[in-house]
């Protein structure tokens, strides 16, 4: 019961250190994880490798950087055109996802701040946003 209530406190100190927004970065995180392992990791790869020819990597931040406000719109209505990431051409097609904006803000936090890349917080209003501007 003591290693209990010590372990309890331990917890609680330093949750009540953390803000607010890292919460909630840790929260999207941990979402963006799951959705991603769930629905993008069989084409992108455990560590956002790529799958050869067919997917491309996720760990270029030129190219996650430089197309930061049509990730959304990638991953909401997919990609059926060529795109080139570390020089390297990828024409296959990409289904799109109808998730909420919530869990695609969640899964670009996740690809933005992993696999060596580091963008930072991605709101939900952020992906509406950039949703109501993607191009056909």
């Amino acid at each position: 019961m003591r290693k209990y209530l010590i372990g309890s406190i331990f917890l609680i100190i330093i949750y009540s250190c953390q803000s607010s927004q890292e919460i909630e970065y840790a929260k999207y995180m941990s979402n963006g994880k799951d959705i991603y392992i769930a629905n993008c990791q069989n084409c992108h790869g455990e560590k956002g490798e790529g799958l050869g020819e067919l997917a491309p990597p996720l760990t270029d931040t030129t190219f996650l950087k430089t197309n930061k406000n049509d990730l959304a719109c990638i991953i909401k209505n997919g990609v059926n055109k060529e795109m080139i990431i570390n020089g390297k051409k990828y024409d296959g097609k990409m289904p799109g996802f109808n998730f909420a904006d919530i869990d695609i803000a969640q899964l670009m936090v996740y690809i933005t701040n992993s696999f060596g890349n580091k963008q930072g917080m991605y709101t939900y209003a952020q992906v509406a946003k950039d949703l109501n501007s993607c191009k056909p």
